[in-house]
């Protein structure tokens, strides 16, 4: 089995916080990311897909392709938005990394042959990411 990963990247903001709890929770909870006027991140996307090698091509999937499904299905969706207040996909559940990681795999695999993905990764910062294998 090969894995081949390709990365994009986008910007977008949010603001994590718990509508029912009062501000001290919420800040003792989520710290800055709570912040009433949001905040953003320049987030570095990862997918892996895998696969056998194509006996003619030697691709498991064109590169360039999967790099044009990512930007069309998820740059063009949550860049330069504000995830909380411009995005249906977090209308009923937390904006984290771990949550978003989870929208991303539900929006590029229909578009991605059966099987082949393997892995989203998100980076939030370069210190925090969250990976998702799937259910």
């Amino acid at each position: 089995m090969v894995y081949l990963t390709r990365k994009e990247h986008f910007n977008a903001a949010h603001r994590l916080y718990v509508a029912h709890w009062p501000d001290e929770q919420n800040e003792a909870v989520f710290g800055p990311c709570a912040n009433t006027n949001f905040h953003g991140h320049n987030f570095d996307l990862y997918v892996t897909v895998k696969g056998e090698p194509d006996p003619d091509t030697g691709f498991i999937l064109n590169a360039k392709e999967l790099g044009r499904l990512m930007r069309e299905h998820i740059v063009a969706r949550f860049d330069h938005k504000n995830l909380n207040l411009d995005v249906d996909d977090f209308a009923d559940r937390q904006p984290s990394t771990e949550n978003f990681v989870k929208v991303i795999w539900k929006r590029l695999a229909p578009h991605l042959p059966p099987g082949t993905l393997f892995r989203v990764r998100l980076f939030e910062t370069e210190n925090i990411y969250a990976d998702y294998f799937g259910d």
